[in-house]
């Protein structure tokens, strides 16, 4: 052990990267705790102590404030150190390219042709009221801008995290944003971290409130997954308390007093009490509970975490309608909590990882080049003069250079300019090399970072195949979020129906899908031509022609809408239409009018022949009829 005790534990896990940061990782591997007292808080689990760490070093990257968290243990001075944002430009630029130009809430088989018959039509109309309804309620929510905040989260520390929850005063389902610093999962025991938690923390620390007289606090928001029991209410305890108590009925003479169920809640023969949900086609035996509670910091002592919190030191929060949120029964078999890794988790891993982990040593090399910059430019904005010789007005203190100025120097006298700007070339070209490479290993080409000339493009194709990479990058970026945002759409359903919002009466829950614009440069012409020349062919339909226009960056505000303007003035089409078909009520469908057929027009009658009515028969010949 002699020869090896001095020797550093190497931890590899999913901040190892920061490992070469010694304010991150001293001799044992842990963060300084004077740069990162709130990792090292008492109720902060011990496995998420590199995490909140991370978390702040990567929002300092974000806010340039690096030499802030550098000088706590370097004693580095703040202004030495030039930070110019670059870090800030690539998650800006990454988190535009994954949202890409618009963002829409797709309910698969919306676009179906709603005038088909039997059970394709009631599908194609479910569809496109619960597409609507999404619709409606991502704009009154403001959902885009969640999007944003939480994809700048994700892109910038690795991890974003939506709440989900019923307002009954705004009478909507509230998304809402948090921090991954406040995430605290329970992961199973068994290590496998993409299994979706039953038990899951909200947590920060409240400072010190002095005016109000409030210690620092810990709020803890906990939603939990757990058994159906018997129903409860608001009470108190016996110190004043608020809390739930279980709700008991009356009793009688030959009944004792026994707890009550909820509402629809059922015992089966094992004594498990059941629920059936609007959601499902059968009974569950789950709920999820919440809870929502304060604790001062001054009461958390001993062996605690954010999971073990004494209950007995709690003081509940109180709902707007006055309900204790102590196990408040919130009547839905799931967690309305989302993560957003960044990146796709490693097998049986939770946790995704920055844009900026594997470049943020390159970032610490183009702060030092444009520090040094900074200092020679210094010297070379003001050089430095070296003047020999007796001045001839007899002064021998130093002197300053101002445009204009003439010194009278002695018998062989001289003056000399150090030149530093050939230092001050290398050090930019050095600097823009630090740039490319930053870039190249981040997968973002020059055109996406907006420094390449458009006019050295030599084509369209080259343009394409530089854009190979960030292509490569959003696919997998777009990836791990796909399934996210699905859960995020059908959440906001069951919400809404277990709100009891009418227009979501009688709704069942649909698979819906958050599809993000294309980020890439286009060319509309050659698309168009694609498009038209596809269509004519009669390889791809109307809706698909159309929905490739949009997603190509063409002005289409509603897709459904540019169809019915197209087939409105189709005249020839819709005389193929009547053709083929017979149908008036069909043509009026698909020109979008209401057509009234003209009546039948009454047969002809035609007079009756009489053959004793020698005027309607002609004569013979020779039958005495003139003959000329």
């Amino acid at each position: 052990m002699g020869l090896f005790s001095g020797v550093k534990d190497v931890i590899i896990d999913a901040w190892g990267w920061l490992n070469y940061k010694p304010v991150f990782s001293d001799s044992l591997g842990m963060p300084n705790r004077r740069a990162f007292p709130e990792a090292h808080a008492s109720w902060v689990p011990a496995a998420d102590e590199r995490r909140l760490a991370a978390y702040k070093l990567l929002a300092a990257y974000d806010n340039n404030q690096v030499a802030e968290l550098t000088e706590i243990r370097d004693g580095d001075t703040p202004s030495d150190r030039r930070e110019f944002g670059d870090p800030s430009m690539f998650v800006d630029t990454i988190v535009s390219n994954v949202m890409g130009r618009e963002q829409h809430i797709v309910v698969p088989g919306a676009d179906a042709d709603p005038d088909a018959d039997g059970e394709a039509a009631a599908s194609a109309a479910a569809a496109e009221r619960v597409q609507t309804l999404l619709r409606d309620w991502a704009e009154n929510e403001l959902l885009t801008m969640r999007i944003l905040q939480t994809e700048r989260k994700a892109v910038s520390l690795g991890d974003g995290v939506y709440h989900e929850f019923w307002d009954p005063a705004k009478q909507r389902v509230r998304a809402r944003t948090y921090d991954p610093g406040f995430y605290f999962p329970v992961l199973p025991e068994d290590g496998d971290g993409s299994e979706y938690p039953d038990r899951v923390h909200l947590a920060w620390e409240l400072p010190e409130d002095k005016k109000r007289g409030l210690p620092a606090r810990l709020r803890r928001i906990t939603h939990e997954l757990d058994w159906i029991r018997p129903a409860t209410g608001s009470g108190v305890d016996r110190t004043g308390r608020p809390v739930r108590a279980p709700l008991m009925s009356e009793p009688t003479d030959d009944t004792p007093a026994a707890p009550l169920l909820g509402r629809g809640d059922q015992v089966d023969d094992t004594g498990l009490i059941s629920r059936t949900y609007p959601w499902n086609d059968g009974p569950s035996y789950r709920t999820c509970y919440l809870t929502d509670a304060t604790w001062d910091l001054s009461d958390l002592k001993g062996n605690i975490d954010v999971d073990n919190l004494p209950m007995d030191k709690a003081r509940f929060a109180t709902s707007p309608t006055g309900e204790v949120l102590d196990h408040l029964d919130l009547l839905i078999d799931f967690v309305p909590i989302i993560h957003v890794p960044n990146t796709v988790p490693p097998a049986e891993e939770h946790w995704g990882q920055s844009s900026l982990a594997k470049v943020l040593q390159v970032f610490d090399e183009i702060s030092g080049t444009d520090t040094d910059s900074a200092r020679a430019s210094a010297t070379t904005g003001s050089p430095i003069i070296s003047i020999s010789g007796r001045p001839t007005s007899g002064r021998q203190a130093q002197m300053s250079v101002a445009a204009g100025m003439v010194f009278e120097l002695g018998e062989g006298g001289r003056m000399d300019v150090l030149d530093t700007s050939p230092q001050l070339a290398e050090l930019r070209n050095q600097g823009h090399d630090l740039a490319d490479r930053a870039a190249n290993i981040a997968r973002l080409p020059a055109v996406a970072l907006g420094t390449m000339d458009p006019s050295k493009v030599p084509s369209g194709y080259a343009l394409e195949l530089s854009l190979g990479p960030l292509d490569s990058l959003i696919s997998s970026m777009r990836l791990a979020r796909a399934h996210k945002y699905a859960l995020l759409l059908k959440f906001a359903q069951r919400l809404h129906i277990a709100g009891q919002h009418p227009d979501w009466v009688g709704v069942r829950p649909l698979p819906a899908q958050l599809v993000f614009g294309p980020y890439t440069p286009t060319d509309k012409a050659a698309v168009l031509d694609q498009v038209t020349t596809a269509y004519q062919a009669g390889v791809i339909s109307l809706e698909t022609a159309v929905r490739t226009l949009n997603e190509s960056g063409w002005a289409i505000d509603d897709i459904e809408q540019e169809i019915a303007q197209i087939q409105a003035r189709q005249f020839e089409q819709a005389r193929f239409l009547a053709d083929a078909t017979g149908s008036t009520d069909a043509v009026g469908k698909y020109l979008g009018i209401d057509i009234t057929p003209d009546r039948v027009p009454p047969a002809p009658k035609l007079p009756t022949t009489n053959e004793d009515d020698d005027a309607l028969v002609d004569p013979a010949p020779g039958s005495g009829g003139n003959e000329q």
